[in-house]
């Protein structure tokens, strides 16, 4: 298991979450909820090319 992986995720959380308060508790709510989204994007691609990485290791251990 990659924690580095784990890690990188969390600390997007994390920003992203305190990024989120801030903007609402600033009366910024539209530019909070982009930033939540921006931030689940980056977690996905981060995800996807984990996902890739893994397909690819299975096709060559199977010669696909």
């Amino acid at each position: 298991m990659d924690v580095d992986l784990i890690f990188r995720i969390a600390a997007i959380g994390i920003i992203v979450s305190v990024l989120h308060q801030l903007l609402v508790r600033s009366g910024r709510e539209e530019q909070a909820m982009l930033t939540t989204l921006a931030g689940l994007i980056v977690v996905l691609m981060i995800l996807v090319k984990e996902i890739s990485t893994l397909f690819e290791t299975i096709k060559s251990i199977f010669g696909l």
